[in-house]
């Protein structure tokens, strides 16, 4: 392959993960506190070496795929009624246990387990501003969650729910859906005033028709270099049959 052939390939690599991006976020559009993803390119400036100085210049720019930035703003407002579910009106997370240690997630679509502790759609634990899983007395049904966080039920108080924030939440590592881990040395900020709203889940920040757009336009870009390619391709192969058939 020659240099256009590379110059265009990097391109279909970095467009193909694009695609993979976009499809995730409509595949998530209604998935509660997910957070849309979006790739960042580039151009990687080469020079040629080796060769005539070509009529465009010796510059050569390949596509870099350089990170993924996510859009972090918070979704809109569903209400269900449900006492356990939970939005928040701040930047902040809650935060859960898992099989892996702590994760936060936005997700607030929470419910009671056989033994009567509060859990995410997933199973995992909801933890208190304690690091400790937030447990109802044996018995209890009326939950009331305050906007500081603090639940209570007929027999007192519960617990505070740990809602926390993060000075850079770019840096922190999605796993699945619905949950982030923050890496090793980045530090979980308390939210004093979580706004928490009892009755209501945040919805997903995808715009369907927006991230619908992108992908038409995506792949029409991908088939416009796989085209090139082939055509490049055919004039490679046109070449090195003229030459062989002059010697």
């Amino acid at each position: 392959m020659d240099t256009p052939g590379y110059i265009v390939l990097s391109r279909l690599a970095a467009q193909s993960r694009a695609t993979d991006v976009l499809a995730a976020n409509i595949a998530n559009a209604g998935t509660p506190g997910f957070k849309a993803s979006q790739t960042i390119f580039a151009q990687h400036i080469a020079r040629q070496s080796g060769a005539e100085t070509p009529a465009g210049g010796d510059q050569l720019a390949f596509t870099q795929d350089r990170a993924t930035w996510r859009n972090m703003a918070a979704g809109s407002l569903r209400q269900t009624g449900n006492p356990l579910d939970l939005a928040l009106g701040s930047d902040g997370f809650f935060a859960v246990e898992t099989p892996r240690g702590e994760r936060f997630t936005r997700a607030g679509h929470f419910t009671l387990s056989p033994d009567s502790r509060v859990v995410d759609a997933e199973g995992n634990a909801v933890l208190g501003e304690g690091g400790q899983p937030l447990t109802l007395p044996p018995g209890d049904v009326r939950i009331e969650v305050k906007g500081d966080g603090t639940l209570q039920s007929e027999s007192g108080p519960i617990g505070r729910l740990r809602v926390v924030r993060f000075e850079d939440a770019q840096r922190l590592q999605a796993e699945g859906s619905r949950l982030f881990n923050a890496p090793q040395g980045m530090d979980a900020l308390p939210v004093e005033a979580p706004g928490v709203v009892q009755g209501a889940v945040e919805e997903s920040n995808v715009s369907p028709v927006a991230e619908l757009t992108r992908l038409t336009a995506g792949l029409r870009e991908f088939q416009f270099a796989a085209q090139f390619i082939e055509k490049e391709s055919e004039r490679l192969g046109t070449a090195v049959d003229r030459i062989l058939r002059r010697r």
